[in-house]
């Protein structure tokens, strides 16, 4: 067996240059080579090295903000009409102002009230202000949405240049790369493809996903040609998660572009977006962001067409009501955005927050405070909510959901401490505080819950005590006016649902989205089993919210684990783990409030109801053969899936010619051994030196070191080798020279 030390001495690839990525200054000259320790038997193989990964390096400089500092604002585009903020705000206002007097009225029939029913009457008084605002933006949205608008014209010619960039995070590279290729075939279709470049920029950890996604970019770059500039970048370490691999991108390659349109993986956006978008910003040089409403699409399990369908239908209505009322005080979800790159270099630089997470470190939500870094520094930041051919996909199960909406839970919280940063518009700090009150809301409804049952509980149980000590002419009695509850639960209820019943107004009066949802009856069908779905959904997923809140601020991380999008079920005994504390409740509060009451049974059943059933629920919605049955009824349909798009048809057949060769399923250490060329390439887009310092051991690189200098086949390094350990291999050439030379 050889010496350790040997192996930095070995060719063919362990000194070899990196990949260029376009320093500025000159290459140093090559080292000589030391001399080999292998028998002269063993020659090298290796083609000459690969064509660079990425184009030469224009770095720009982007500044951590001060949060405490309102910074110089050198341009001012604009804000939001004041006409539609008095409307949605002052409306929202007065509505909660009347709710309010509506319970105190419920509460007070008597003529006081005691203190319990005095926090009932505030819980009931923040919950309402929610729903409020909600209805008052989409009153706004609907009335917008019935002027109809004709689409831009496709611009003939564009004047800047645009990357587009893909951030990854282990990914099925079958997918993304379809995706990529799609949309790029797209934007040559429009002859204005020479405007655009690009990026898939690799965040992976996991060391399968990491070759998976080189052997699909060198088979899409060789599929393409050069002139397509398609390029991909894999970084060591996941700093900063996804803000910082963008940021790398920025600083590293941004001073070559006026823009840059951000992707997930999961995107697709038609060639004819892609242009208006870059298009859109040409013609407003104040611009620092313009974002577009993406719409769901590819979903077939049951859960995952309730969310395509609702976005679908009432989506537009939302969307377009926050663009009227935000202008250009608008926000950014993070993909599917075009962004002006020096706006985004010079003023969305993020800091770190002080303290530990899940509320200190790094920012986790980072597009809501990019957006309003950016409107600080005097850029707009707009919406076009009916430009189309901007696509998404989403979780297919609940339990999915839940494990994403852990993350934005914490992200949304952690806002709490960038809302009063200094020189923020108005309407940034109200973005934060609606996604903050977004997960609030659902630990806030289960305090109403619950004090309405203690009340209950008091007035059937507790003998009350009708004359206090201060002196009065009548007694306080604990009752509520169930006229005027049953008022205002009619009217609240109203509020909640307008917004869906505004969307299927809409939909209803469109002839073509009508037809393409399955005529007006299988529509409203449709319509009917979302909301009777969603209601039952809804008690668990206020737990589920609940619980990540609790969680949070008793100071749990929920680190970063990396999105299921395929369509398929959640092994049952998972399923039944997660979702037994909520059935448990549902039993328990179901039990009790029979026992108390017939009439708080009948007010609870919904919920009830819901908990009770959250294990089949749960298990339903992750069904395929569920969602693809209301499918074939035509229930749940979108017009995207009666007359699919170009582009999410030709994604897909290019996805299953990717998953047919296999670049998901193969082993890391194998392919590389099995094919020298992708062996040699993988070591040419390493960085230059590892970003390990010297003198520093890392235990998973010696571990690795010891392991595969002790291996003789390439199946004793897959059986040692930790994931970690292969990881680190993987970053270090020599490494990667003895894996390749070891026996089958």
């Amino acid at each position: 067996m050889p010496e350790t030390a040997d192996i930095v001495s070995r060719a063919p690839f362990a000194d070899a240059p990196p990949i260029r990525t376009g320093e500025t200054a000159e290459r140093r000259p090559e080292p000589p080579e030391a001399p080999s320790t292998m028998p002269p038997e063993a020659p090298s193989t290796m083609p000459p090295q690969a064509p660079s990964a990425m184009p030469p390096r224009a770095p720009l400089a982007m500044p951590v903000q001060d949060l405490r500092t309102k910074p110089a604002i050198r341009r001012q585009g604009g804000g939001g009409p004041l006409p539609a903020r008095l409307f949605v705000f002052g409306g929202a206002a007065a509505l909660t102002a009347y709710g309010a007097v509506q319970m105190y009225e419920v509460i007070s029939v008597s003529g006081g009230a005691t203190w319990l029913q005095y926090v009932l009457l505030v819980l009931f008084v923040l919950n309402f202000s929610w729903i409020a605002l909600a209805f008052t933006a989409a009153l706004l949205g609907f009335a917008a949405l019935l002027r109809r608008a004709r689409p831009a014209p496709l611009p003939a010619t564009l004047a800047s240049r645009t990357a587009i960039v893909m951030p990854v995070y282990n990914e099925g590279s079958a997918r993304v790369f379809a995706g990529l290729q799609a949309m790029h075939e797209e934007v040559a279709a429009t002859g204005l493809g020479r405007h655009f470049d690009w990026f898939v920029l690799s965040d992976s950890t996991q060391a399968d996903a990491w070759i998976a996604e080189e052997r699909a970019f060198l088979a899409l770059r060789d599929e393409l040609g050069a002139e397509a500039r398609l390029f991909y970048r894999h970084r060591e370490k996941n700093h900063h998660r996804k803000a910082g691999n963008i940021a790398d991108f920025v600083t590293g390659w941004g001073g070559d572009y006026d823009h840059m349109l951000v992707l997930d993986a999961d995107s697709l956006l038609t060639g004819a977006c892609i242009v208006r978008l870059a298009a859109a910003m040409e013609a407003d040089p104040n611009a620092g962001i313009i974002q577009s409403l993406p719409l769901i699409i590819n979903r077939n399990t049951l859960f995952a067409r309730l969310q395509q369908f609702a976005a679908r239908i009432y989506g537009p209505v939302i969307a377009t009501g926050l663009s009227v009322w935000s202008g250009r005080d608008g926000n950014y979800w993070g993909h599917n955005a075009i962004i002006r790159m020096r706006a985004f270099a010079e003023a969305a630089g993020l800091p770190d927050l002080k303290g530990r997470p899940p509320f200190g470190g790094h920012i986790l939500s980072h597009d809501f405070v990019e957006a309003a870094l950016i409107r600080r520094a005097g850029w707009g930041v707009t919406m076009l909510p009916r430009l189309e051919g901007s696509y998404e996909e989403s979780p297919p199960s609940l339990i999915d959901l839940a494990v994403r909406d852990r993350r934005w839970a914490q992200g949304n919280l952690q806002h709490a401490r960038v809302i009063g940063a200094a020189g923020l518009a108005p309407a940034s700090r109200q973005h934060f505080a609606t996604g903050i009150a977004g997960y609030v809301a659902s630990p806030l409804w289960l305090a109403q819950l619950v004090i309405g049952i203690i009340i209950v509980l008091q007035t059937a149980w507790v003998r009350p005590e009708y004359f206090s000590t201060e002196f009065g002419l009548y007694p306080v009695w604990p009752r509520f006016d169930p006229v005027r509850a049953l008022q205002l639960f009619a009217l609240t209820m109203g509020i909640l649902l307008a917004p869906k019943f505004l969307g299927l107004i809409l939909a209803l009066l469109d002839g073509e989205t009508r037809r393409a949802s399955g005529g007006a009856g299988r529509l409203t069908l449709s319509f009917l089993i979302e909301i009777l779905l969603s209601a039952l959904i809804a008690p668990i997923a206020m737990l589920i919210q609940s619980g990540s809140v609790f969680q949070i601020l008793a100071g749990r991380d929920t680190g970063w684990n990396p999105q299921r999008r395929d369509d398929g079920s959640i092994p049952v005994a998972d399923i039944v783990r997660r979702h037994r504390w909520h059935t448990g409740l549902g039993l328990v509060t179901g039990i009790a409030a029979f026992a108390i009451a017939t009439s708080l049974f009948l007010w609870m059943s919904p919920t009830i109801l819901g908990l009770v059933l959250a294990i089949p629920l749960s298990w339903a919605s992750g069904q395929l053969a569920l969602g693809l049955a209301l499918k074939s009824r035509g229930l749940l349909v979108t017009p995207e899936e009666r007359a699919p798009p170009a582009i999410a048809l030709r994604a897909g057949e290019l996805a299953r010619r990717n998953a047919a060769r296999g670049f998901d399923d193969t082993d890391a250490l194998q392919a590389l051994h099995a094919d020298a060329a992708l062996a040699r390439a993988h070591a040419t887009m390493l960085p230059e030196a590892p970003s390990r310092p010297r003198g520093k051991i890392d235990p998973d690189h010696t571990l690795a070191r010891a392991k595969i200098v002790e291996a003789e086949t390439v199946s004793e390094a897959q059986a040692w080798l930790a994931p970690k350990e292969r990881f680190a291999l993987l970053h270090d050439r020599a490494l990667l020279d003895q894996l390749i030379r070891l026996r089958i």
